[in-house]
C-alpha cells in the first residue's frame, strides 16, 4: 500500500529532494518547504521506494496536499 508524504501547512516548495524509484530510509527529507519564512524539511514516515513526486521546486501547497508516495 502506498504510503502518502504530506504538506504539514501551507507554504512554498523549496527544494524537491528525492526522485521516482530512489529508496528513502525512514525520517529522511524528502521535501523542503518554506513557511513563514522558515524553511523545513518533510520527512519520510517509513522507510520505502519513491513511486510519485506530486510538486515542484516554487510551487505552493496547502496544508494536508499530497507531496510524495512511498511504494
Amino acid at each position: 500500500m502506498a504510503v502518502e508524504i504530506v504538506a504539514p501547512m501551507v507554504g512554498k516548495v523549496v527544494k524537491v529532494l528525492v526522485t521516482v524509484g530512489q529508496e528513502v530510509e525512514e525520517d529522511e527529507p524528502v521535501v523542503m518547504i518554506e513557511a513563514m519564512k522558515v524553511e523545513m524539511p518533510v520527512v519520510a514516515p517509513e522507510s520505502g521506494k519513491v513511486s510519485a513526486v506530486h510538486v515542484k521546486e516554487g510551487q505552493t501547497v496547502e496544508g494536508e496536499a499530497v507531496l510524495v508516495e512511498l511504494a
